[in-house]
């Protein structure tokens, strides 16, 4: 049987090589889950600030998955961001990493990792989403990303869905708008190792969370589906 991802992190975590690298968080191993936002040097990293908080909060109602409470950002040129179990990456502005931060970004995806990398201006032709993906090519080979069918299984993971369900910012006349009926990853290995939106996920699930009591559907379920689908496969 493969080993999932989990297990693959896991075993990195007793390895010689992760035994040199400094660590994430102290307290990791107590726990199965840990947010790690990506903070890289050159664009607004620093993005949708309430969203982590929500989303860590429906792993704990709907999951059995001991869940840090605690956002942690670390530097993509830091070591430590090779043993985080899941990555988020977003931003609006220009995406151009330096050497390190390619390095680390590349061997984490090769190495059994997953980055959810979300473009907060959701615009297929605005400048994080070309930025990025000229990284992306510098670093896979040209176009690296695909479109993931509905029937991928990052949308049966947990919760169902047919396929990524629209947000609310994709028709508010900024960016393209346009709504984005498909989500794009890269697959290194045989693992999705970056899944890509030009949804802006992260301002959709940034709300303070008394507010969710008004929402017809939790739109976080989708969140909980990509991080179960991260840990599981």
């Amino acid at each position: 049987m493969p080993m999932t991802r989990a297990q693959f992190l896991r075993l990195l975590g007793g390895s010689a090589i992760a035994a040199a690298l400094p660590s994430v968080a102290s307290a990791a191993p107590e726990y199965d889950f840990w947010f790690t936002r990506l903070r890289y040097d050159s664009g607004d990293w620093d993005v949708d600030q309430r969203m982590p908080a929500n989303i860590l909060t429906s792993l704990v109602d709907y999951t059995n998955l001991r869940i840090d409470p605690r956002e942690r950002v670390v530097r993509l040129s830091d070591p430590a961001m090779l043993r985080a179990p899941f990555c988020y990456l977003a931003g609006h502005k220009l995406v151009d990493f330096s050497t390190a931060e390619a390095a680390n970004f590349k061997a984490y995806v090769e190495n059994g990792g997953f980055v959810f990398v979300d473009d907060c201006n959701h615009d297929i032709d605005g400048l994080f989403a070309k930025s990025f993906e000229r990284q992306m090519a510098k670093l896979f080979g040209a176009d690296p990303l695909k479109k993931l069918p509905n029937t991928h299984p990052i949308y049966s993971s947990f919760f169902k869905f047919e396929g990524p369900p629209a947000t609310s910012f994709e028709l508010n006349g900024w960016g393209d708008d346009l709504v984005h009926d498909y989500l794009k990853g890269y697959t290194a290995n045989g693992r999705l190792g970056i899944l890509y939106s030009n949804k802006d996920y992260g301002c959709e699930w940034d709300y303070d969370w008394r507010n969710k009591r008004f929402l017809a559907e939790d739109n976080t379920k989708l969140a909980v589906n990509i991080i179960v689908y991260a840990l599981t496969v």
